[in-house]
């Protein structure tokens, strides 16, 4: 047998350990038989009406608080609107906004103007240094060519040298500082870096946002800006505009044809050649140097390298591999091995299988117990309880419901029916009242109206004169016209022959 798959062990083990398990499992599982019966029986006859009257109580108490709150809220919303919405709105639109625009526009024009002189004056003085700057270029290119190829040669030798050196004392070095940089880390962070990071985050920061930023910010956008382009404007009006004309006709020349023209000439013709010759030679010298201090460096740097090998590196490897690694092999974890392989494993294996077995064996014997105490408690409670509901109970609610409460329900229901009658007669009694009242009061009020209406036309009439108007009725048949004749039209009345103006 090997030790991946190990005999199983022999009864005379597995059957004493089932049957202590088994004394320890049984009274465990009854009591959790118990403890669930007993809560399903909580659970229906307690817990779940006692929730469903939470919930709805909970339910109406919301509902009545969300009316509640939401009358108050439009209240407030209301009030507010009227008492600082508008009026804020109003002071805005008619105060703030033109007063705004008008300091704008003056700080915009003065700003515009500064900008103006300060860019005429920056573009001659840039001028005037790129002309400068190129001259001085052109004669320090050459002198500094021939530097960089010294340095660089030099350069490159240091590096060998100090490359290989570090590489000795890094392989030496690296195995302990792996181990102290973790914890000093997470020291480090907890006592150096996590409580300023707070202190800056919830402190710092929003004091300076809110309380230095946004009104540094408002300051500036509203106030210091548009005062500055007023300011810039004036400035460029009185002062930098006779500046800028002075500079570009005058000085600007002056310097022009008095520092640069010659400058340029001298270091075209005199200074430009001698740094090339310059430059040349000393390029020679430092393409020498630079071969010769790179091989330099290199040996030195592989001699280094190999003795922090020697001293600092091979020993620890050594120690480690001839010495630790067999000592923790064959001394800890070949016999840990076989221990969890030989004993711990499969007691651990009989002990879960005798642990399933007896739960469900005493699963049995509890199921067991419970029919019987339901058996007794039906026989001792149960039946003598249904018997007594269904020969006495029974009986006697329904002769209560038969001859009790139906005749009593029926008399209610009869003497309401009448109650309702009643009232709504009297309600249509009232009603017809009240429509009557209403009607006549109508008749009144449009008979009023109509003689005050009559009144004030018959003063107008004796004030001002005029034909006094026929009431609204049927329509006046129009006479016909005969022009004085005696011929009628049939059906027709004569009309008289005044005309309609001279009759008024």
């Amino acid at each position: 047998m090997t030790m991946e798959n190990p005999s199983p062990p022999p009864a005379l083990i597995r059957i004493p350990v089932r049957i202590v398990v088994l004394l320890i499992v049984l009274p465990v599982r009854m009591a959790w038989d118990a403890l669930t019966a007993a809560t399903h029986f909580l659970h229906r006859t307690l817990l779940r009406p006692t929730g469903r009257a939470l919930t709805r109580l909970l339910a109406g108490l919301n509902h009545g608080l969300h009316r509640l709150l939401t009358a108050v809220g439009h209240g407030i919303g209301r009030l507010l609107h009227h008492t600082v919405a508008r009026p804020s709105r109003w002071l805005h639109r008619t105060v703030l906004a033109p007063v705004g625009r008008g300091i704008a526009w003056v700080f915009t024009g003065v700003g515009r103007g500064l900008a103006r002189v300060l860019t005429g004056a920056g573009r001659g003085l840039a001028w005037f240094f790129v002309r400068v700057g190129r001259g001085l270029a052109r004669s320090l290119t050459g002198l500094g060519r021939g530097l960089a190829w010294v340095f660089t040669g030099l350069g490159r030798g240091l590096a060998w040298v100090f490359t290989g050196l570090g590489r000795g004392i890094a392989g030496g070095a690296g195995w302990l500082w792996r181990g102290l940089s973790a914890a000093g880390l997470w020291l480090g962070k907890a006592v150096f870096v996590w409580p300023w990071v707070g202190l800056w985050r919830h402190l710092v920061v929003p004091v300076c946002r809110y309380g230095i930023a946004v009104p540094a910010a408002w300051l500036y956008r509203e106030v210091l800006t548009r005062l500055g382009t007023a300011l810039l404007f004036l400035l460029e009006k009185l002062v930098l505009v006779p500046l800028a004309a002075l500079f570009r006709h005058v000085l600007v020349p002056l310097f022009r044809y008095g520092v640069v023209v010659p400058a340029v000439w001298l270091d075209r013709y005199v200074l430009s050649p001698l740094g090339r010759g310059a430059g040349r030679a000393l390029r020679q010298v430092g393409r020498g140097l630079g071969w010769f201090f790179p091989r330099v460096g290199h040996g030195l740097a592989v001699t280094l390298v190999w003795l922090a090998k020697a001293l600092f590196v091979w020993p620890w490897v050594g120690l480690w591999r001839y010495v630790v690694v067999p000592v923790g092999r064959y001394g800890v974890v070949v016999p840990a091995a076989w221990l969890w392989t030989r004993v711990l494993v499969p007691v651990a294996r009989e002990v879960r299988d005798a642990l399933g077995m007896c739960w469900r064996v005493a699963g049995f014997v509890s199921r067991a117990v419970g029919r019987a105490v339901k058996w007794v408690a039906w026989n001792l409670v149960g039946r003598p309880a249904a018997w007594a509901w269904t020969r006495i109970a029974r009986p006697a609610g329904r002769w209560v419901r038969d001859r009790v409460w139906a005749p009593a329900r029926g008399f209610a229901v009869t003497v309401g029916r009448a109650a309702r009658e009643a009232l709504a007669s009297a309600r249509a009694g009232v009603r017809g009242a009240l429509a009557s009242g209403r009607a006549t009061v109508r008749d009144a009020l449009a008979s009023a109206r109509a003689t005050v209406r009559e009144a004030r036309l018959d003063t107008w009439r004796a004030l001002v004169g005029g034909a006094r108007m026929t009431e609204p009725g049927e329509p006046e048949v129009a006479r016909a016209r005969t022009l004085g004749s005696t011929t009628n039209v049939p059906g027709a009345a004569p009309a008289p022959e005044i005309s309609l103006r001279k009759r008024g």
